[in-house]
């Protein structure tokens, strides 16, 4: 689609957007009992940036997460600003269901984003770099280095930097560049001595090169302004008036119709391209800019007054990231190796664990990063691509790593000539390009790659391995709620489950079955599967619930999802709460349910935890009347996952396990866990208590090893 194509009339279906709501159908509870979602994951990254701001934490992972907000942010104006601003133009957007135009939700969310950017810098300038100063880490400007250093700098430029760079002027025969979204770039005035006339210039910062050139050990100067200091190299005999640093935020999101799989592929490869000219949503600079450029920016990019954001440079802080990675322990977490899961390690010997062994005596619930990822699943991949008695692979692959050894065992395994299927979904937003390259490689070594189902998203984290064994086939398959990443892995809160239940293995064949071919079953015996019936099944387990209380037999929900939007599980949760059944909810993003609203949500509490990992993972648990039973999955409580996506929730079949998860969410509601907690008017406040949840599944996962 080209630029010009994005004021077109379109259909809502184009769309990342929740559908209309009704609020006249359900007359029986208040019409503002919705908040916003989009003001709801603004509050969300402002408790990223309290994370920043929190001097509890070690020094280094504070930076780390002031860089994070900004990559947040970043993805946020890139999607979700983006497609309202799109919506608005093509006339399809309406107002949500917390009752506000779409006009009101913009003007909102660009007001609250930008009071937190002025918060951010204010946190890197006031807070985070006089702390890191204190510790022999010094981020400074060019005219604070010592005359060597300048001199050690200017050596490096010469040599590393200014080959690569391209200054390009504006004059009549020189039209405005186009600049490229999230680019640091210098807007420079310049004037001819001879003639005394001005001229602008634009140089971008290449983002090849480490942001930060470190000068003497422990002391830094941003990129920009080394370039800024030897700008007479790039425009000699010129006479530089004034240099600002500016950065622009583009519509980054795509819209693809889909066919057959091989269209698909060709027109999201030329979609990827479109990508890269998608139309300004922000623009970022810095506070002293010349109203003059200024001008000239706003009117060349084409955008408005009220997205442009004044900043106190340096822009751009997700570089931080270079100064979170210094080796500086002391600064750090403390360094933590996740361990084999203990009902793994009891099958090792010398050689890595028999996991098929493992899994015949009992299912394995593997918790991750505090269990390994690469002694359970992936290390379940590659034994399933090794051994000669496995006859086929099934797999989907939602967003892997780089280097991902999943990949290479499942091109081994095809190359032995294993039957092996792998579902790639190639529209996993900003991981397109890496998945397109995956199912190429995976077709080039035999394997059988498929794209799903056409106008769905296949969200879900499966596997299925089918093997010989002397008393026949057996299957086993694990479900997980993250992506098959093992560097992500580690970073990410999930769950995995190993097993070879047979009415699982059942189940997942089936769904296999239907998403590569032709096939039209869609009941199951032990998964709830989206779209075709997630949604309802969790309705169901609620309405059980409020039965539950009432015949005055054991009741309770507890749910622990990223986001929490669905109207009708949010009203569902509602009438569970009126009726007296005590919910407890640990959203980690998103969450447009008002808690704590008398007569309405009164027994509804909604906490939020963040902390050195990513809470990623989705568990859903009922008190069954005394006999609990979780669920667990890939599915989040938005109308995207439970519509638009194929999700799946497996039903755990251990009473063990189903104990231990719903253990898992009573701690982290517990009050001496620190958390964030929702009040009904949308506020997040911060309760610190006497524990930190992930330091004690830390210290307990050691403890474990140590046995």
């Amino acid at each position: 689609m080209a630029v010009a194509d994005l004021e077109a009339p379109a259909s809502p279906d184009e769309f990342d957007v929740d559908p209309p709501f009704d609020p006249a159908e359900s007359p029986a509870l208040p019409h503002d009992r919705f908040l916003d979602r989009e003001l709801s994951w603004i509050a969300f990254n402002a408790r990223v940036l309290e994370l920043a701001q929190d001097d509890t934490l070690p020094l280094l992972e504070r930076v780390r997460f002031a860089a994070i907000f900004a990559s947040n942010l970043d993805e946020f104006f890139m999607v979700r600003i983006a497609g309202l601003k799109r919506r608005i133009a093509a006339g399809v957007a309406v107002p949500s269901a917390s009752g506000l135009n779409p006009r009101d939700v913009l003007s909102r969310s660009l007001a609250a984003s930008q009071e937190l950017m002025v918060a951010h810098a204010e946190t890197y300038h006031g807070e985070l770099v006089p702390a890191l100063a204190a510790e022999g880490i010094e981020l400074l400007h060019w005219d604070s280095l010592r005359p060597t250093e300048q001199e050690q700098i200017s050596a490096l430029y010469r040599d590393r930097v200014f080959p690569i760079l391209t200054p390009l002027a504006v004059d009549p025969a020189h039209p405005f560049p186009y600049i490229s979204g999230l680019s640091l770039n210098l807007a420079l005035v310049m004037r001819n001595p001879d003639t005394g006339k001005d001229h602008f210039a634009r140089v971008k910062v290449p983002p090849i090169i480490n942001r930060w050139m470190q000068a003497d050990p422990g002391r830094f100067v941003p990129l920009e302004e080394v370039i800024a200091a030897h700008l007479d190299l790039l425009f000699p005999g010129m006479e530089l008036i004034a240099h600002h640093a500016f950065r622009v935020t583009r519509n980054e999101d795509l819209e693809v119709e889909e066919d057959d799989a091989e269209n698909l592929l060709k027109a999201l490869e030329k979609e990827l391209l479109r990508r890269k000219f998608g139309p300004p949503v922000r623009l970022e600079v810095e506070e002293s800019i010349d109203p003059g450029v200024l001008d000239l920016l706003v009117s060349e990019l084409g955008i408005r007054v009220d997205e442009v954001v004044r900043l106190r440079g340096p822009l751009d802080l997700r570089s931080l990231n270079e100064i979170a990675d210094l080796d500086r322990p002391e600064l750090s977490y403390d360094r933590f190796v996740p361990g084999t899961h203990e009902h793994l390690a009891e099958v090792e010997t010398s050689k890595p664990a028999d996991l098929f062994s493992a899994l015949r005596k009992r299912d394995v619930l593997v918790h991750h990063p505090y269990d390994s990822f690469a002694t359970s699943v992936q290390r379940f991949i590659e034994q399933a691509a090794a051994d000669p008695h496995v006859l086929a692979i099934k797999q989907t692959l939602y967003r892997t790593s780089g280097d991902s050894p999943i990949i290479d065992s499942l091109v081994d395994a095809a190359r032995a000539g294993k039957q092996v299927l792998v579902l790639v979904e190639i529209k996993a937003r900003f991981d397109e390009q890496a998945n397109i390259r995956w199912a190429r490689k995976l077709e080039r070594a035999g394997c059988h790659v498929v794209y799903g189902l056409v106008g769905l998203k296949t969200h879900c984290k499966l596997a299925l391995v089918v093997r010989d064994e002397p008393d026949g086939l057996r299957r086993y398959a694990h479900i997980g709620t993250g992506n098959y990443n093992p560097k992500t892995a580690r970073l990410y809160e999930d769950f995995g489950l190993l097993t070879a239940d047979p009415d699982i293995s059942h189940d997942l064949t089936d769904l296999f079955n239907n998403l590569s071919g032709f096939a039209q079953d869609f009941s199951y015996r032990r998964l709830m599967v989206a779209p075709a019936g997630l949604r309802d099944g969790i309705l169901e387990r609620i309405d059980t619930e409020i039965a539950h209380h009432a015949a005055g037999r054991p009741s309770g929900i507890r749910l622990k999802v990223n986001s929490l939007v669905d109207e009708a599980v949010i009203d569902k949760l509602y009438e569970a709460s009126r009726a007296g059944v005590q919910v407890d909810l640990i959203i980690r993003g998103i969450c447009t349910l008002r808690p704590g609203v008398p007569g309405l949500s009164e027994n509804i509490r909604v906490h939020s935890i963040l902390g050195r990992f990513l809470e990623h993972s989705r568990v859903y648990w009922f008190a069954g009347g005394g006999e609990p039973e979780a669920w667990m999955g890939s599915a989040d409580l938005m109308h995207r996952n439970l519509d638009r996506r194929v999700e799946v929730l497996v039903r755990v079949p251990s009473a063990a396990h189903t104990e231990q998860l719903g253990d898992l969410l009573a701690r982290s509601v517990d009050p001496e866990t620190t958390s964030w907690h929702l009040g009904p008017d949308g506020q997040w406040d911060r309760h610190v208590g006497s524990s930190d949840l992930q330091s004690v599944l830390i210290d307990r996962a050691k403890a474990r090893r140590s046995r």
